[in-house]
């Protein structure tokens, strides 16, 4: 049996979403089953149009990338996470989706599976790290297990050596890098093979 992966994320104008295509991609090669699914945004059309790239990102995806259900997790057998950094925390769009989870969590739907994040922010001291751990925080509640990127692998150092998840810094105004990208396929394929080995 192959393992379902849920990646859930949300991204404002792209950065995360090119991110979570890459983690999808990387389950994908391992022969997972893969959910690609966005949270729902909050905020206003009038914040959104005040950023073009944010309109344009909103706009691009609202019909080709389906937004995150709570069947989605039911579902997956592993989860990948991504947001980007607000304040060195969690973005609300996704911290409201993961605050809806209550019912699962008292079934037990998380105990046990696999789960990783990923990150972006303004700048490489932006709060990627207290980020990642901040989601990380809520797989300890779940009861997953977490699934870091380590130093496993010579290209995780060409895309800025983050072991917590993979990270992009997005400063430049330019999308990730081919390095950042990669790194980001190898953590998909990496929580799909612990998917796999846990279920034997």
């Amino acid at each position: 049996m192959s393992a379902r992966v849920a990646v859930i994320y949300y991204s404002a104008t792209g950065n995360v979403h090119a991110l979570a295509e890459s983690v999808a991609e990387g389950a994908k090669s391992r022969n997972a089953e893969v959910r690609l699914r966005r949270a729902p945004e909050l905020a206003p059309d009038s914040a959104i149009d005040a950023n073009p790239a944010w309109r344009a990102h909103v706009d691009s995806t609202k019909h080709s990338v389906p937004e995150a259900t709570l069947e989605d997790l039911e579902w997956a057998t592993a989860y990948a996470f991504g947001t980007p950094t607000r304040f060195g925390n969690v973005s609300s769009q996704l911290k409201q989706f993961i605050d809806s989870t209550g019912g699962l969590w008292q079934a037990g739907v998380f105990h046990n599976k696999p789960a990783t994040s990923f990150t972006s922010s303004l700048n490489r001291h932006g709060g990627q790290e207290s980020t990642i751990l901040s989601l990380n925080n809520v797989f300890y509640h779940w009861g997953c297990l977490i699934v870091p990127l380590g130093y496993a692998d010579p290209l995780l150092f060409e895309a800025g050596g983050n072991p917590y998840g993979t990270s992009w810094a997005s400063g430049s105004g330019d999308r990730p890098t081919q390095a950042v990208l990669d790194a980001a396929n190898y953590q998909g394929r990496h929580l799909a093979d612990i998917a796999g080995r846990l279920e034997g």
